[in-house]
């Protein structure tokens, strides 16, 4: 998914450690034959924080230098990519070394403070859920349904993990109705922190983007989503109460229930155009 890095800038170095999405097994159906098919692969990923054990993420490997900077980045422990010296995975070890040139102010006191999130494999959050949302400070943009027509029909065209294998989730990075990234794994928190990372490292800003997911728009999606200045959160999946309190805090169009020619708008209705409304059910 990533390009080739720009000149003119200093990076952390990252390993190359992508690993198969899916891998072979067979299954027994209905008629009792069995078949070969594909499985989503699933790896434990533990983290260490100049030395210091973290947590550990369950992810397909797929992005794992992406996944760990969107991680930081998502997690408030690291605020500028300067301050990053390396990210090293080892699949040998299951574990990916993360080392700093100064290390992380106040690190002790943010991992003292533990949220475990919903979602498939549960997330780990760490610090305050709320900090800092008072000073999030998104563009107000208005979007069009046809727009929103365009952006279903073009990720189509994605998710092929999904497709072959089932059991993941996907998240795009879109402006407009084009995608500039997509990402599986088998937990939406993942996919979300990967296309963070992918952001920080191309220094991509959100306040014209459209940030799409499989997944249900929960408190720590909105935040997060929130977090990386991106002002539309889209879902083909439902919200949660605490979910649509942060949107309407922190001024997120949140639309969920999204396929094919249907969306529901929970936040926001009034930054959208109804253009192309479809023919009235009898």
């Amino acid at each position: 998914m990533s390009p080739h890095l720009p000149a003119g800038r200093e990076y952390p170095q990252l390993s190359n450690a992508a690993l198969d999405a899916t891998a072979s097994a067979v299954a027994v159906d209905e008629y009792g034959q069995a078949r070969d098919g594909f499985i989503a692969a699933e790896r434990p990923l533990t983290i260490y924080l100049d030395k210091r054990e973290v947590v550990t993420l369950m992810t397909m490997g797929c992005e794992p230098e992406l996944l760990i900077l969107g991680w930081l980045r998502n997690q408030n422990l690291l605020n500028d990519i300067n301050q990053l010296k390396a990210i090293q995975v080892d699949w040998e070890t299951d574990s990916v070394a993360i080392t700093t040139f100064n290390g992380v102010d106040g690190l002790e006191e943010k991992l003292s403070k533990k949220t475990v999130t919903t979602g498939c494999g549960q997330g780990t959050v760490f610090g305050n859920l709320m900090d800092n949302l008072d000073q999030l400070k998104l563009p107000r943009v208005e979007l069009k349904q046809s727009l929103i027509y365009e952006l279903l029909s073009s990720l189509n065209a994605h998710n092929a993990v999904y497709k072959q294998a089932g059991g993941v989730h996907g998240c795009a990075l879109c402006e407009g109705s084009t995608i500039t990234a997509f990402v599986e794994d088998v937990g939406r928190h993942n996919a979300v922190d990967a296309l963070a990372g992918y952001m920080w490292l191309h220094n991509i800003t959100g306040n014209n983007k459209i940030f799409y997911t499989t997944g249900r728009l929960t408190s720590e999606m909105v935040i997060k989503v929130a977090q990386m200045g991106i002002p539309v959160l889209l879902s083909r999946s439902g919200i949660t109460q605490m979910g649509l309190d942060i949107a309407q805090k922190v001024g997120v169009i949140l639309i969920a229930r999204a396929k094919g020619m249907h969306f529901m708008v929970y936040h926001g209705a009034d930054q959208i155009e109804f253009d192309a409304p479809p023919a009235q059910r009898k």
